[in-house]
């Protein structure tokens, strides 16, 4: 039986009392004004608090407390391996294997890490396609990268926009700028949702077309992780990194998420920046020259985990444990 929608707020309401999932509202925490609670239309800037973020924080307090060094082992949840309890919540949310996931540092930051990795120019192939208008931070990453190698950003970057008297970017036009020049392009770098007009790309056709092309393709989805349906793996994407502050409450701040599909993760030529978290467990305390990557995204990782960074954006992900991307974007979309 169809439902004939009515634009009421009681029309609203019934059709929320129908969904399983409207009671994880409750699970947040919602600024109230002088009239009562905020209708928060936010969260693709900043999301919500969840009621467990302040018990979160405490436990690794508590911990920290009364086991000194020896939390990194004893704690409730052992900060030598902290960052392993995020692969599984994420890898569903953008549609990966676990182990091609991994949380360290914030967003910028990973996005100049991976273009370390995955911008490589060579000869004629050393140009950078990206959408015009993106959001400044990817604009100034791309920009102090192409510089990094004495290329001129007026030269080296390719800015593909809508046309005359349109206000988003057709996807034809976007397929075609990566075919026209993919004798010269060493690198695709895109926003999964267009920050300012909410326009979703067609990442699954993008990847593929840059693929064919020899080109690498990444993705910064800080506007789309935990807010629309990705499938980062089988859309074949080199990388793809993201906040965790927006759709995915974490807090102000939080750790990044990074994405690096498998095909790399253990080929020891992929060039990165090695680190004390990102060597090899195995002979990491031996303390001995020579980075070994550990063979799964955290290979990538840098510095010791971001503890109390990361415990509020743990008590957001047991709340996505508890639905399914599917099932928050039907519910976001009906």
């Amino acid at each position: 039986m169809t439902t004939r929608f009515e634009a009421s707020l009681d029309f609203a309401r019934g059709m929320d009392q129908h969904d399983h999932i409207h009671k994880l509202r409750n699970e947040f925490l919602i600024p109230a004004g002088e009239t009562g609670e905020l209708i928060y239309f936010c969260g693709n800037s900043l999301g919500l608090q969840p009621r467990k973020a302040r018990e979160a924080i405490d436990q690794e307090l508590r911990d920290w407390e009364n086991l000194a060094i020896d939390g990194f082992v004893k704690a409730k949840n052992p900060w030598l391996n902290y960052q392993y309890q995020f692969c599984k919540p994420f890898s569903k949310i953008v549609g990966c294997q676990e182990n091609e996931v991994t949380v360290m540092n914030t967003l910028t930051v990973n996005l100049h890490l991976m273009l370390l990795s995955f911008y490589q120019p060579a000869g004629q192939k050393y140009k950078i396609l990206m959408e015009s208008g993106a959001f400044p931070s990817d604009q100034y990453a791309v920009e102090s990268q192409v510089r990094f190698y004495n290329f001129n950003p007026d030269d080296a970057i390719i800015e593909i926009g809508p046309r005359e008297g349109e206000k988003i970017l057709r996807n034809e036009d976007l397929i075609s700028a990566i075919e026209e020049n993919r004798n010269s392009l060493a690198l695709v770098i895109l926003g999964g949702i267009n920050y300012y007009t909410g326009q979703i790309l067609d990442m699954k056709n993008i990847s593929e077309t840059a693929k064919k092309a020899d080109i690498a393709i990444g993705f910064d989805l800080a506007h789309a992780a935990g807010n629309i349906l990705l499938n980062l793996h089988d859309w074949g994407a080199d990388f793809a990194v993201w906040c965790s502050y927006k759709y995915l409450n974490g807090g102000p701040g939080s750790v990044g998420g990074v994405f690096i599909h498998e095909k790399h993760i253990k080929n020891l030529k992929v060039r990165r920046m090695g680190g004390w978290w990102g060597n090899d467990e195995k002979t990491r305390f031996e303390m001995k020259r020579g980075f070994i990557p550990k063979a799964d995204a955290s290979g990538w990782n840098i510095s010791t985990a971001q503890v109390f960074n990361m415990a509020a954006l743990k008590a957001s992900l047991d709340i996505f444990e508890r639905t399914s991307m599917p099932e928050l974007r039907s519910k976001s979309i009906t």
